[in-house]
């Protein structure tokens, strides 16, 4: 955490992924050898771990060993975490609960508290068309929730905003600094993309409506950055 927020990787590594990639373990000889995102879930992870710690009742004292495990726990406040800690570690007869065990006990929690829709403002989803005409050619699209509602989501895709029904959303489970690279790029593409574009130039612009991906490769950069200098909408 402390490499990430005071940018301590620059001193040899231009990105805070690249640091992680490749920067050698001292005192092991191989590398960290994860991406940018696994290390944000890592730290996530170590947030969680000492929230457990501190709160949950130290003569069990049973706290997680991977990542993975609480992962689940990311959807709840830091205040209720504790309490469906316990539960699961008690699902689990007294030992570490699984990651399946924490997920169906953070499950039980939020049909608990009846909040039909639990996801978030600027969240990142992916389009599930299914059988809606109204969603056609979406399908697999990344999406911005951009309002909340009872039963569906308000989203902002690269040619406008539409409203969403649950069934048809997914969510990346991105982290917040990933949610603001997809807004970043939503921005650029909202600001080249019309109607009276060349099929080519749409088709591209869609391509990247589309990626399961919260960056742009070298060339995809390049290709954007191309279209946006053409058609002069740079800000």
């Amino acid at each position: 955490m402390e490499l990430r927020d005071r940018k301590l990787y620059r001193s040899t590594h231009k990105t805070f992924e690249e640091y992680c990639r490749v920067r050698p373990w001292r005192w092991r000889s191989h590398r960290f050898g994860h991406n940018r995102r696994q290390s944000y879930l890592l730290m996530d992870a170590a947030v969680i771990f000492d929230n457990l710690e501190q709160k949950c009742d130290r003569n069990d004292h049973i706290l997680l060993t991977n990542e993975w495990q609480v992962r689940p726990l990311t959807k709840l406040d830091r205040d209720i975490q504790p309490e469906a800690w316990e539960q699961a570690v008690e699902s689990a007869n007294g030992k570490v609960p699984s990651h399946r065990i924490v997920k169906d006990v953070v499950q039980r929690i939020m049909e608990r508290t009846k909040v039909p829709n639990t996801y978030q403002l600027r969240e990142v989803c992916q389009i599930l068309a299914l059988d809606n005409p109204e969603l056609r050619g979406k399908g697999g699209c990344w999406a911005i929730v951009s309002a909340v509602n009872d039963f569906s989501c308000t989203v902002r895709m690269w040619d406008g905003e539409y409203t969403v029904g649950l069934q048809h959303l997914k969510s990346y489970e991105y982290l917040p600094e990933e949610c603001e690279q997809i807004q970043s790029l939503s921005n650029r593409i909202g600001r080249v993309y019309s109607d009276s574009l060349e099929e080519t130039v749409k088709s591209l612009l869609q391509l990247l409506g589309k990626l399961n991906r919260p960056y742009l490769t070298a060339v995809e950069e390049k290709l954007l950055t191309l279209l946006e200098s053409e058609y002069g909408k740079i800000p």
